[in-house]
């Protein structure tokens, strides 16, 4: 089994509209946007990244908005619910918040004997907030969200998957085992994990696969603390015959990738070098942050990368 994670790093999900994706994670939710800068692969499309104030693994939502994207399928294979934490006491708060900002509510539930407020992003991304328990995490606040109503940063990710079996046996090999169970739905926990310590399994075994679009999660990603430690992993990972990409520089952080048995992508993801590698704390997030080899490009994106307002 292996030691060396320590929980979520992100979650990447795709949009449809940069702007409204902006809006709704820095307005609505209250989160920083950390970084603006564009996906490695197509740089005419922006690559963003919401979280705390650092941008701390474990608190990181970030985004590729694609103008012309179909919208996703929801299905089996794939991240279904992101899930925050949030203060106990604060369900209140953030209901009306969200019936005044326009937020789509699906309701309240409560799962694992916390109570969750489940509600739908932009795109019909699957989101809830969880009252959670001793969560000690710094929040980014706003004038009009307090300290102690504001996220902390991700409580867990909910899986949905045909069959969980293979998955479950994974997340264990990873690190993780299991703490409860509900009906369909498995809980697996981290051992001194950064607070984003959870994945939830939940198990659709006659469920459509689902379909990439907007609204969907690309990939989800842990945290490893450097780089020694992801070769570790990576090695680990190989070693039982997964098909792991090599380590590849993502500016912010080192990243390696592979595909789960449930259909998941997944990526391991170093805590180094961090967002504050080329903008000082206090400024993350305002400029546009190109990629070295795409600098060239730069008088062309600023001229067509939809404006994202403040």
């Amino acid at each position: 089994m292996l030691t060396q994670i320590k929980g979520l790093h992100h979650v990447t999900s795709m949009a449809k509209d940069a702007r409204t994706n902006n809006a709704f994670f820095t307005q609505k939710l209250g989160l920083r946007r950390v970084k603006q800068t564009v996906n490695f692969d197509a740089p005419d499309v922006y690559h963003l990244y919401y979280a705390d104030e650092v941008g701390t693994p474990g608190s990181v939502m970030t985004y590729f908005p694609f103008p012309d994207i179909a919208k996703g399928r929801a299905g089996v294979g794939e991240v279904g619910t992101t899930v925050f934490s949030v203060p106990e006491g604060t369900l209140e708060f953030w209901q009306q918040r969200f019936a005044e900002q326009g937020v789509s509510v699906v309701g309240r539930e409560e799962r694992f004997g916390e109570k969750r407020l489940v509600f739908i992003g932009p795109d019909g991304d699957g989101f809830a907030l969880v009252e959670a328990r001793d969560d000690a995490r710094a929040p980014w606040s706003r004038a009009d969200i307090a300290a102690d109503e504001a996220l902390r940063g991700f409580h867990s990710v909910s899986l949905r998957l045909r069959d969980g079996g293979a998955t479950e046996e994974l997340l264990k090999f990873m690190g993780y085992s299991q703490v409860d169970q509900t009906g369909n739905i498995k809980r697996l926990a981290i051992e001194g994990g950064n607070g984003a310590d959870l994945v939830d399994i939940e198990t659709l075994p006659g469920s459509d696969a689902a379909r990439l679009g907007a609204g969907s999660v690309h990939h989800v990603a842990f945290a490893v603390e450097d780089r020694a430690r992801q070769l570790e992993v990576r090695k680990a990972l190989l070693d039982t015959g997964y098909q792991v990409t090599p380590v590849i520089d993502r500016d912010y952080f080192w990243a390696i990738y592979f595909r789960t048995p449930g259909g998941v992508l997944f990526e391991v993801s170093t805590n180094e070098p961090g967002f504050d590698r080329d903008e000082d704390t206090a400024h993350l997030g305002e400029a546009l942050k190109l990629p070295k080899q795409h600098e060239h490009l730069r008088p062309h994106l600023e001229q067509h990368l939809q404006p994202l307002g403040d």
